[in-house]
């Protein structure tokens, strides 16, 4: 085989080669995409609910946020796949240009063999060629020459139609590759042009929101006195716990001694951490743990003890774990609240519109608890917490990553 050739073919391999792992790749960003419709969907159907109320709310505009965010992932989604697939097209490009010279120079090759060979025999036939011998020995290298000749030739013939045929494939994966990035900058415009308006929209709610001032500053300042309602009715729990766990002992201690059934619950519990189930089946984190900024007030900073889910009306509200129903109770502001211990953690469940378990009651991971209830702006929201004795942790550490 011509050594260009076999350089080129091999150039072929590693280029099929390396489109495979990029397939692969570009499978995983495929994926990526449709997960991020997917959740862009979800807190649509969210966003209608909230939207259904005349006056702009923080819900809304929390909505939205997370929708730009996800819009956002997606457009990059998008600006990975593009530029991988115009790597793609530089590479094709590339090999198809260097097959095209390959083929060009094999046939000029094959005709310089033809015209040699004719040259050769001036103009005599094989049959001549070889009877005008003039010794046995003479004809027999004669013909052994045809023979070496016309395998030559055939040799080369071969390697055109390999080249032609690769050449072909290769063209046509060109234009597949071209219809396919036509596609997605097709795709990048559309997502691009939901992007706009939904930073149009998030624009309208924070002016409606920025004329509200007081009003939002009375409703921070109502929060903060749920949260610590909510902060001293587990923290009374853990306090009793710690005393009666301990009690007998000369100690001190602020931690939970366990028994050994308790034991086992709570490093059952610490294995599933990044592995929980979400309390609810739909929704997403509309407010993170710990201090942030206030998304419409300036220079002012909201604390979070847990996270809050924003979820579909009427959502229902699953156990994480198994465990124990440590307390029920109603707290102003964040409706009803289910506890639960599982060994020294606990996790808590506020804005409940009904629960439907009881104190001291043993239950299961992902039983039903109750359902989220809906506030007067339409905001079907959950608050969630874990803690882990009498110290606060990220919930979102917890749960599996959707």
């Amino acid at each position: 085989m011509h050594l260009k050739t076999k350089l080129l073919l091999l150039c072929v391999f590693a280029l099929l080669s390396t489109s495979l792992l990029a397939q692969k790749s570009k499978a995983q960003l495929e994926k990526e995409k449709k997960e991020n419709l997917k959740k862009i969907n979800e807190t649509e159907k969210i966003l209608k609910e909230t939207a259904s109320e005349k006056n702009s709310s923080l819900g809304q505009l929390k909505a939205i946020n997370h929708q730009i965010d996800i819009q956002q992932d997606v457009m990059s989604t998008i600006n990975q796949e593009i530029s991988m697939l115009n790597g793609e097209i530089s590479d094709l490009s590339i090999v198809t240009n260097a097959l095209e010279s390959d083929l060009a120079q094999l046939k000029k090759e094959y005709a310089d063999m033809i015209y040699s060979a004719y040259k050769a025999n001036q103009g005599y036939s094989q049959l001549t060629f070889l009877f005008s011998a003039s010794t046995f020995n003479q004809l027999f290298l004669r013909l052994k020459y045809l023979e070496q000749y016309a395998k030559a030739r055939q040799r080369q013939v071969t390697q055109i139609e390999k080249v032609r045929d690769a050449l072909n494939g290769q063209k046509s994966n060109l234009v597949s590759k071209k219809e396919e990035q036509g596609e997605l900058l097709n795709s990048k415009i559309a997502e691009n042009r939901n992007l706009i308006n939904l930073k149009s929209k998030q624009n309208q709610i924070v002016q409606d929101l920025s004329k509200r001032e007081k009003e939002l500053k009375r409703e921070l300042a109502s929060r903060k006195r749920s949260i610590e309602q909510l902060d001293n009715l587990l923290a009374d729990i853990i306090k009793k716990e710690i005393a009666a766990s301990n009690k007998g002992k000369n100690t001190s201690a602020n931690t939970i001694s366990l028994s050994a059934e308790g034991a086992v619950l709570s490093a059952s519990f610490e294995d599933n951490k990044n592995k929980l189930p979400w309390p609810v089946a739909s929704g997403f984190v509309s407010e993170k743990f710990g201090k942030h900024a206030h998304p419409v007030l300036k220079n002012i900073t909201v604390e979070n003890q847990g996270v809050d889910i924003q979820t579909q009306k009427d959502a229902n509200v699953q156990a994480v774990f198994s465990g124990k129903v440590a307390t029920t109770a109603f707290v102003p502001g964040m409706n009803s609240v289910v506890i639960i211990q599982h060994g020294d953690y606990y996790t808590l469940y506020a804005k409940l519109k009904t629960v439907n378990v009881k104190k001291g009651q043993v239950i299961t991971a992902k039983q039903s608890i109750g359902s989220v209830f809906t506030n007067k702006d339409g905001i079907t929201e959950l608050q969630f917490q874990v803690w882990k004795n009498n110290v606060k942790l990220d919930p979102e550490k917890w749960l599996f990553k959707k």
